[in-house]
């Protein structure tokens, strides 16, 4: 499997958890999409991450494209640890629930926070790029007191954030948090039992290639490698 990806974009990094779970090897190619070059645009005139050619097969684009054929692809070969619940109205909720973090999530903290702090950064002056913009980062910053909020009244009467059973829900908040962690941008302090879910899915070995993640012109929080913070 190829992966076409920017390792802070929740997106990708989602599939990246959902790969490692699976035991899927998949080699990576990080793309710069805001330059738009022709090869990806040929193939991707959206510009979307992930973008994925399996076995030569391709293109498959979209982080919830690529859970829906992860799967139905290879979710059989490990049943035990298949990140769809077998029951419908479970599968529905884990659905909902990535959509909120992938999409609701990305609109309103991720995206942002990623845009102006780490792309912009990246990105020549005359594609958009130089110094953030404070006003869309105070928004932002105070769209995600309410996302923490509700991710611990997700997290506080069940073991999981969709249920009982760890899914793809919870690699999609992990993901989506990650990015917005990585820039200390998260306030732990507002929702104890946000925090003490986060510390489980950080835990699990498929996010270790997360952690170690950098990006060229800012530094992590010294907290962000920490399993236990």
């Amino acid at each position: 499997m190829r992966v076409h990806h920017h390792p802070f974009l929740a997106s990708c990094r989602f599939l990246r958890l959902s790969l490692a779970e699976h035991a899927i090897e998949a080699e990576l190619t990080e793309e710069r999409f805001w330059e738009a070059p022709d090869e990806l645009v040929a193939v991707n005139p959206g510009l979307t991450l992930p973008m994925v050619y399996d076995g030569g097969r391709g293109p498959l684009i979209g982080g919830t494209v690529m859970m829906e054929y992860i799967d139905e692809r290879y979710g059989d070969q490990r049943p035990a640890h298949r990140l769809l619940p077998a029951d419908p109205f479970q599968r529905a909720e884990v659905r909902r629930l990535v959509n909120w973090f992938l999409v609701k999530f990305e609109e309103e903290v991720a995206g942002p926070l990623v845009w102006e702090r780490i792309i912009k950064l990246d990105m020549p002056a005359k594609r958009g790029g130089g110094a953030p913009d404070s006003s869309v980062l105070r928004v932002a910053r105070q769209n995600i007191v309410s996302h923490m909020h509700y991710l611990g009244s997700l997290a506080l009467p069940r073991n999981w954030l969709a249920g009982d059973q760890f899914s793809f829900a919870d690699l999609a908040a992990g993901a989506a948090l990650s990015v917005v962690d990585y820039l200390g941008e998260v306030p732990w302090a507002a929702d104890p039992a946000a925090k003490a879910w986060y510390q489980k899915v950080k835990s699990r070995p498929g996010f270790r290639p997360l952690l170690s993640d950098k990006v060229r012109l800012v530094a992590p929080a010294p907290h962000y490698a920490d399993l236990d913070f």
